[in-house]
This record gives structure tokens, C-alpha cells and sequence, in this order.
């Protein structure tokens, strides 16, 4: 994984009460995949080429099944982590997730694309500098990689479900620093897990590639959400070596997405 970061960075405050109890709202946020349905359908066919999904913290596979059967239905060769439950980092957790993104790379002959959410988008980073040769694109929901475990309502869940320290854990690894493939990054101002700053890739010269893309949605909800999952077509849509900023082409997706940069 990549080496340690050193330098120290302000923190943005977890998101406050209220915001919390905007998350109540994640079961609408599915229910309204049905009206937008018409318009998901219309969105960029995939080229077959393959994608793991990893859940966020406490999450199984189940929790991505619909996202990844929207995924499936567009023509992409879509899997799980098929390592249960995610409880952080455990013994084990991440050689058999690097093993397979290798082994699908090897099977199919061409390079992964990484999905993560929450937690998950940690993992998909930190593999993408691991075995930038094996991926080709890393998009994150809701992942917070920039500044610090107090910028979360949910790092004590982290402790008390992994058993570990978590700034120990997070010492290991440069979280900020973009991975060297396409990268983007998907958040919301009203996450109320994860403050929305600390989702924000900045600017890299050692990889212009690099993107965020903000929805209107909850923290529990980005991965049922179907402007996130618009996004997510959009983004693997693209042909490899061929990656271009996400557009908000029309009135309507200029609504949907709002400017990250405002």
C-alpha cells in the first residue's frame, strides 16, 4: 500500500445533528430509482470490462446487489468482495482483495475498474497505487480520504467493529493522495456520516485525472441513489486512455449535480 503520510491536515468536524438525522431519508433515495428508471436505462452502455464493488464499513455485498445489477444490466462484468461483512481492515482483508483484482485481470485480459463506497472507496484507492497496472479507473461514494477519522460520525464504529486503533491504522497509508488511474469522487454536502470536505480529491499535478462530482443524496443512500448511479455509468462508459472531466451537459443535470466547485 502507498507509503505514510506525514504531514498534518485540519480536519473538517463530522457533520453535525442535523445531518444525521437527514439519513433517515436513504430509503426514498432508493424507491426513487423507479420513476428515474426511463432515464437510467438511457444512460452509456458498458464495454463488458470488469468491476468489483466494495461496501462501506459494517456493509455486505448485499447492499451493493442493486447497484450492481444496474451495473450488469448496462453491460459490465460486475463482482462483489465476496469477503462478507466489511469490519475494517482485518488480517487478511487486504492481500485477498489485491489478489482479486489480480486474478480478474489475469482471467479477463483487461484491467479492473473499483468501486467504493464509504470505507470501501479506501480500499479501492489504496489497491489503484498498489496495482496501478491492473487498474483502470477508481470511482468513490462518500469515501473519506482527505483529512482525518474526526472528520466521520463513525470511526468508534470502526474501533469497536475492527478491534483497532484507527489512527494507528491510517498512518499507514497516504489517503490523499490520488491513486495514478482516473479517479473520482462522488460526495454530497449533506453526507451525515462523512463531511463532504473530506471527500474532496484536490487538484494533483503528478495526476490531473482526478475529479469530484457532487449528488444530492444521504451518506447510507449514495449507493441506491440514481443520480449517483448516473455518474457511475457515465464515468466506466468512458473508453480507456480516453478519460475526460464529467460534463453537467443540460439544465436538468446541472440541477441533479450540482457544481462541487461553488
Amino acid at each position: 500500500m502507498a507509503k505514510k503520510h506525514d504531514s498534518i491536515r485540519e480536519a473538517p468536524p463530522p457533520p453535525n445533528a442535523l445531518l444525521m438525522a437527514l439519513e433517515l431519508r436513504a430509503p426514498w433515495e432508493f424507491w426513487s430509482v423507479l420513476p428515474s428508471w426511463p432515464l437510467l436505462a438511457r444512460a452509456p452502455a458498458g464495454d463488458g470490462h470488469p468491476v468489483i464493488v466494495f461496501p462501506g464499513l459494517s456493509a455486505s455485498d448485499g447492499s451493493t446487489l442493486p447497484l450492481r445489477a444496474y451495473l450488469q444490466n448496462l453491460g459490465y462484468d460486475i463482482s462483489g468482495w465476496n469477503q462478507g461483512y466489511n469490519f475494517g481492515p482485518r488480517a487478511g482483508i487486504l492481500q485477498t482483495a489485491k489478489r482479486q483484482v489480480m486474478d480478474t485481470c489475469e482471467v479477463t485480459g483487461e484491467k479492473v475498474a473499483l468501486l467504493g463506497w464509504s470505507l470501501g472507496g479506501i480500499y479501492a484507492r489504496e489497491l489503484a497505487k498498489e496495482l496501478p497496472d491492473h487498474v483502470r479507473s477508481v470511482v468513490t461514494m462518500g469515501t473519506p480520504f482527505s483529512g482525518s477519522h474526526t472528520s466521520t460520525n463513525a470511526w468508534h464504529l470502526f474501533e469497536l467493529t475492527s478491534g483497532k486503533d484507527i489512527t494507528k491504522e491510517l498512518q499507514q497509508f497516504d489517503l490523499p493522495a490520488a491513486p495514478p488511474v482516473p479517479t473520482t469522487s462522488i460526495f454530497s454536502r449533506t453526507d451525515g456520516v462523512v463531511a463532504w470536505p473530506a471527500s474532496i480529491q484536490k487538484p494533483s499535478k503528478a495526476n490531473p485525472r482526478t475529479e469530484n462530482i457532487e449528488v444530492i443524496a444521504s451518506h447510507i443512500g449514495l449507493g441506491l441513489n440514481p443520480s449517483a448511479w448516473w455518474a457511475l455509468a457515465d464515468r466506466l462508459a468512458q473508453p480507456e486512455g480516453q478519460w475526460k472531466p464529467f460534463e453537467r451537459r443540460n439544465a436538468l443535470q446541472r440541477m441533479v449535480f450540482p457544481n462541487p466547485q461553488r
